[in-house]
Formats: structure tokens, C-alpha cells, sequence
């Protein structure tokens, strides 16, 4: 007797392009955008000022020179200031369409609205284009590694609230082993040991004794602190000399793709700690969503119990990845004393974990959407370095301020509906 095969038919899926997908209209896109016109329009038209915005686009070690480019600063204000608002107007049409407004109409907007403000802000001065997106690199250095080890903690399912705690970590390790050894390779090395140690105690209090995730790396943060400022008062401050002065990376010209006009000085003449993350985002990127190790990864981190089901060991997954990304931090924290800085202060760090933390929701996860919203944040802390220099009316409380808002901004304002891992933060207690 013949039997015949049931026909299974594949499931529909239900992402945003499914046909079970319904859109859900979100206006906080288009409120924050309608905000910011609101804004540029009083800036830039209401408070406009008179005179020529001088933008400088090569130093004078460039091997090709380009022109300044001369913007009249009122009638840039006036049509930057009608742009945005037919941007802001395309954005209610898309809602009103059930559709979402694409990314690259916010990076055109996000664009328009530095060009403006740059504009107002240099009015009768010039600004060097080059130098302020080399600074804004070296800034976002620390927070790329970090938001990269936060993408891989989050992702297998452990919240890194500790992200500070390693960076800080990374940095007084290297300065210290670098110091004694005369080696700045040695110095990295340890900073990766030092995040790696970090993170394991959050893996072992987390995974194992099952305790809140967000509480044992706000403990941790604080440990590190206390534990690296009394080190750094009573051992490396008496003995600065032996101990605080580790050697620095030296620049590294890579050539041809120097000589690049504007983008060549920003990329191309960094350290060796600049050139590991451009290949720490590329192999992470390409590691998690194009490797079995990123699909055990995330398998781990959205439905723990379903890859169990399969024989994947949960706990040891989630152990040695949130390691791995200990020591991705620690590389962060090596940038500080041995490719900026030259030197460990107490709390160097300055917070920088925590914009880490707010680059990985604002990337939704995403190695590089996070390494881009790291750039951003990197980019508005030295926006007010720049910005005081030249003499910019902007207040210096307002620019102090400038690095955390747009951090804000970033992820109340733009980030929309996001859901990071299913399981992130959430124990997982085999049956």
C-alpha cells in the first residue's frame, strides 16, 4: 500500500518584507527632523550671520592641493534651511504612505545640518575639514572597539554594561606593561589579558550564578575605577618615570592611499591600533552573519533553548564569545595610552563605554551601523574642540554638552522601533 508524502509548505516569514508584515506607523523620525528645521530655521535664517565661511580641505603636506571652498554664510543658511524642510515634508509623506524614511535620506539631512551649522559657526573664518575628521577618528576609535564588543556580548545574549570597565582596564594595563617592557605590542597584548579578565567575571556571575547582567557590570565599572585610581595614586603616580610613560605606535603612511584628497590623511597615516579595527570591523561583521561561529552566535542569543535543542552548549557559547569581546574592548582601552594619549590618567575613559553602549543600540546590533554611530559620536566631541579654537560664538557649556546630546538624539530620536536580541539580558536555566 502507497503512502503519499504530506506537502509542507514553507512558512511565510514575517519580516518587514513578508507579506504578514504590517506597518506600524512610527512619527519619531519625522518629529525629531520637524524639531531640528524648526531649529535650523531660527539659527540659520532668524540668527543668520553675514560673511564668508571659508571650508579648508588640504593641509600643506598634501600632495594634492585642493581649493578652499568659500560659502556665503547667509544665503547657505537660507538654502540649507529650505532643504530641510522639503526633507521634513518627504518624511510625513512617507508615514502618511506607510513607508519608513530611508537611511540615506537621514545621512542627507544629518549632512545638511553640519554644512549649516559649520557655515554659521565659521563666519568670516575658515575651517580645517581634514583636521576635524582626523580628531573625530581618533575619538571614535575607543568607541568602535567598544561598540564592536558590545554587537558580540548583546548578540549571544549577555548585556555588556562593562564596556567601561574594559576599556579602562585595557588602558592602565597597556601603559603599565608597555612602560616596563619598552613595547608597545606587549602593552597591547596585555590590554586584550585585561578586558578578557574583565569580562570573564561578567560571563561567570551572569552565566553561571545567574545574577542581573546590567547589575554586575555596573559593579564591575565601579571596581574598576576604584581599583585603577588606587593603583594609579599609589603605584604609577610615585614612579611615573618607570611605570607611565609607555612608547607610543608610530604613524604608518600607507602608500598612494595617503595621498587620497581629505580622506587619505584621515585613514591612511594612523598606528597600527586604527588599522586592527578596520579589520576587527570587517572580520566581525562578516563573522556573525556569514560564519557557522556568528550563526551558533546568534542562534544563542535569540532562542537559547532552540539551540540546545540542536547541541549547542548555551552557557559555553555565551562564555567565550563575551570573552572574545573583552578583548576587542581592551584594544580600545590600548588606543588611549599607547595611540593617543601617550600616558594613563585616572577615569581617562571619561565615559566612553557608556557612548559605546548607546552606538550599539543606535546600530541596532549591527557591527557596522554601531562603527558608524561611533564615527558620529567621535565626530561631535571633536566638533567642539575645533568649533573653540576658531573662536565659534557657540557657547563653550552648549559644546561641553554637544557629544552627549547627539548621543541622546541619536538613540531617543532616530533609533525608532528596534528590537536588539530576544534573549539578551535573559539567563538561561537548562530544563
Amino acid at each position: 500500500m502507497s503512502t503519499v508524502a504530506p506537502v509542507v509548505q514553507p512558512a511565510q516569514p514575517t519580516t518587514p518584507e513578508g507579506p504578514d508584515f504590517e506597518f506600524v506607523k512610527s512619527w519619531k523620525v519625522t518629529i525629531s527632523l520637524s524639531i531640528f528645521t524648526v531649529l535650523g530655521f531660527l539659527l540659520l535664517v532668524v540668527f543668520g550671520r553675514d560673511g564668508t565661511s571659508i571650508m579648508r580641505l588640504s593641509t600643506s603636506s598634501d600632495l594634492i592641493q585642493l581649493p578652499d571652498v568659500e560659502l556665503p554664510t547667509r544665503l547657505t543658511g537660507i538654502v540649507i534651511s529650505v532643504l530641510l524642510l522639503l526633507i521634513t515634508a518627504v518624511s510625513v509623506w512617507l508615514v502618511r504612505a506607510k513607508a519608513r524614511a530611508p537611511i540615506w535620506l537621514i545621512c542627507v539631512y544629518a549632512v545638511l545640518v553640519l554644512i549649516g551649522f559649520l557655515a554659521w559657526a565659521a563666519a568670516d573664518k575658515s575651517i580645517p575639514v581634514p583636521g576635524l575628521l582626523f580628531g573625530s577618528l581618533s575619538l571614535a576609535v575607543p568607541l568602535i572597539f567598544g561598540a564592536l564588543g558590545g554587537v558580540i556580548s548583546e548578540r549571544v545574549g549577555v548585556v555588556n554594561i562593562a564596556i567601561e570597565g574594559q576599556l579602562l582596564a585595557g588602558a592602565f594595563t597597556s601603559a603599565m606593561v608597555a612602560s616596563l617592557t619598552h613595547q608597545p605590542l606587549l602593552g597591547l597584548l596585555a590590554a586584550m589579558l585585561a578586558g578578557v579578565l574583565v569580562s570573564m567575571v561578567l560571563a561567570a556571575f551572569a552565566i553561571k550564578y545567574f545574577v542581573d547582567q546590567v547589575i554586575v557590570g555596573v559593579v564591575l565599572n565601579v571596581l574598576v575605577i576604584g581599583l585603577t585610581g588606587f593603583l594609579y595614586s599609589q603605584v604609577m603616580a610615585p614612579n611615573a618615570a618607570l611605570l607611565n610613560q609607555p612608547p607610543r605606535f608610530e604613524r604608518i603612511n600607507i602608500p598612494l592611499l595617503s595621498e587620497i584628497p581629505i580622506i587619505g590623511p584621515v585613514f591612511f597615516r594612523q598606528t597600527l591600533i586604527v588599522y586592527i579595527m578596520y579589520v576587527a570591523v570587517a572580520v566581525v561583521y562578516y563573522g556573525i552573519f556569514h560564519t557557522k561561529w556568528g550563526l551558533r552566535l546568534r542562534s544563542v542569543g535569540e532562542h537559547p533553548q532552540a539551540a540546545d535543542t540542536v547541541g549547542i552548549n548555551v552557557a559555553s557559547t555565551r562564555f567565550w564569545n563575551v570573552s572574545i569581546a573583552g578583548a576587542i574592548v581592551g584594544l580600545g582601552g590600548a588606543y588611549f595610552t599607547l595611540g593617543s594619549v601617550g600616558a594613563f590618567g585616572k577615569e581617562m575613559t571619561a565615559g566612553a563605554g557608556f557612548i559605546a553602549l548607546a552606538a550599539v543600540i543606535f546600530g541596532r546590533w549591527d557591527p557596522i551601523r554601531a562603527t558608524l554611530a561611533a564615527l558620529l559620536f567621535g565626530f561631535a566631541s571633536n566638533l567642539q574642540n575645533v568649533l573653540s579654537i576658531i573662536g565659534s560664538p557657540v557657547p563653550s557649556e552648549f559644546m561641553l554638552m554637544l557629544p552627549y546630546l547627539v548621543t541622546i538624539f541619536a538613540v531617543a530620536g532616530l533609533v525608532g522601533q528596534s528590537r536588539g536580541p530576544a534573549a539578551s539580558g535573559k539567563p538561561y536555566i537548562k530544563s
